[in-house]
């Protein structure tokens, strides 16, 4: 089995020592007499509280409650913030919170900001910090560490520890899809509802107030949070390492094949697994944990040229 060795000293050091990777991130400052109040009403997260260096992930909603993008908000003064997203994603948050603006107090704009991800069980504790870089810390479905985050790249990647390992995308993909980690343009956009994601636990306050999008997220949190499909781990048992890439997009079905019950978002051949793992919303019919399922890349593809595959709760790896 061909596995690259890059992809196995990067996993292995993300995992259980210190591995460094430059994230790709946009990010958007939000400052002004009137940024805290602003941001109250137009993120999920309860923003008020944060200290100085203090960070929280929050949605950032259309007014229907459809996500416009899944953000870190970071305190980095008195009444200035940043807000980081996946990349390719800080214009769609800059324009969002410029839409509803109107007469506020408040500088909105993207600003060049770097970021290196350190993940593994030997990444030192870092005190948070008032000035750049800041440190947030990170802890999603066992996959913890912290990302260095600030406008001076050379300042940020001084900050790696000695014996670090740089890592490359493919170990960081196999980590991010065995946590289960939604990215924007794979799992998340503009159809998305939050509760589908889970993503309501680490991003919603329901305390603090109203802000735009709320009425969807409240209204599916009073029922259960029951939605039509849900963010699940699948699990190609008979791809190889060189095959993760034909799992993504590729329809999966009921094992008869007598119905489409979802769709993979990403794939990786994930170390921590020994197959390939993948990322997909399924049905909410698809209720075993362990449910047998079929894939393939093209939907007309006759029954004997589905493969197997099986549905798996998040996280795939713990």
């Amino acid at each position: 089995m061909n596995v690259p060795a890059s992809l196995l000293d990067g996993y292995t050091a993300l995992r259980r020592g210190v591995g460094a990777y430059r994230l790709a991130a946009d990010v958007v400052s939000v400052r002004g007499p009137d940024a805290t109040p602003y941001l109250q009403g137009q993120l999920s997260q309860d923003v008020a509280p944060l200290d100085v260096g203090g960070s929280a992930s929050s949605l950032l909603l259309e007014p229907d409650g459809k996500l416009t993008a899944l953000v870190r908000v970071t305190r980095t003064g008195d009444d200035a913030y940043v807000l980081d997203t996946d990349a390719r994603f800080g214009s769609v948050v800059a324009a969002r919170l410029l839409r509803f603006k109107l007469r506020t107090k408040v500088d909105i704009e993207p600003v060049g900001w770097s970021c290196v991800a350190l993940r593994g069980g030997e990444v030192p504790p870092v005190p948070v910090r008032t000035e750049a870089p800041f440190a947030p810390a990170v802890d999603w479905n066992g996959t913890r560490g912290v990302d260095l985050l600030g406008p001076d790249a050379a300042a940020v990647g001084a900050e790696v520890p000695p014996g670090a390992v740089w890592c490359g995308p493919d170990a960081w993909e196999a980590l991010r899809v065995e946590a289960g980690i939604p990215k924007m343009g794979s799992e998340l956009d503009t159809r998305t509802i939050a509760a589908e994601a889970g993503l309501v636990e680490r991003t919603v306050s329901f305390t603090k107030g109203c802000y735009t999008g709320q009425e969807l997220v409240a209204r599916l949190d009073a029922r259960g949070s029951r939605v039509a499909r849900r963010l699940r781990g699948v699990v190609a048992a008979d791809a190889g390492p060189d095959e993760a890439g034909l799992l993504v997009g590729a329809s999966l079905w009921t094992p008869g094949g007598e119905k489409v019950v979802g769709r993979c978002t990403s794939a990786s051949w994930c170390p921590g697994l020994g197959k390939v793992g993948g990322l997909a919303y399924l049905h909410r019919s698809v209720e075993d944990p362990a449910a047998a399922l079929v894939w393939a890349t093209d939907e007309s593809a006759p029954p004997e040229e589905r493969r197997p595959a099986e549905a798996r709760s998040l996280p795939l790896v713990a």
